[in-house]
């Protein structure tokens, strides 16, 4: 398996095919993901063949968005489908990287370590100090396509989403659960009382 071919390809599609108004599910938040699913694999004991699938995962997750906007992770899929190959990696082993794609579908349904492992990775910085730096950049994408328009609506969003979000590693529920649950708190500050 040639994983850096895989990851210079996709690095370079995600950079220049992405919309600008992308600006969570970017670059950024690729390389982010990465590095926590390289933080988390190392602490949960993943190495050799395993590391390679995860972080392969990591860095697919989220291409399908230069595809589609809706059901990018069935993008995220054919992209590795279509190109994982010809840097060396079997059909099982691009079977495993898309089941751990799928598993960081909302809501989150990781079947194993692994995808475990990827779930906490995308959603790691819940529970990091950049919490609301990086929510600014889901609260302007979100906005930009129309999903939503005010900040009421997006910390109404942000309070029912972290309410239901678990971690499923040992790593982020001892690192981040109680961050989050800060976080937590004051988002619904910001939300004040119900109107």
């Amino acid at each position: 398996m040639d994983h850096r071919a895989a990851k210079a390809y996709i690095l370079a599609r995600i950079k220049d095919e992405l919309p600008a108004k992308r600006t969570y599910h970017s670059l950024a938040h690729t390389l982010d993901v990465y590095a926590a699913a390289i933080d988390i694999g190392e602490r949960e004991g993943v190495t050799g063949e395993d590391m390679v699938l995860l972080t392969t995962a990591a860095l697919f997750h989220d291409s399908g968005f230069i595809l589609q906007d809706l059901e990018h992770e069935e993008a995220s899929c054919r992209l590795a489908r279509e190109h994982l190959p010809r840097w060396g990696f079997s059909p099982h082993q691009v079977e495993r990287i898309c089941a751990m794609i799928m598993a960081t579908r909302i809501p989150q349904t990781p079947h194993d370590k692994l995808s475990r492992i990827l779930c906490d990775a995308d959603l790691d910085y819940l529970g990091r100090d950049d919490f609301f730096s990086i929510g600014d950049t889901l609260f302007e994408e979100l906005r930009a396509y129309g999903v939503i328009a005010t900040e009421r609506e997006w910390n109404a969003i942000q309070d029912r989403f972290i309410s239901n979000h678990q971690y499923h590693t040992r790593t982020n529920k001892e690192l981040r659960e109680a961050r989050k649950q800060e976080h937590l708190l004051e988002v619904r500050r910001r939300l004040g009382p119900v109107p």
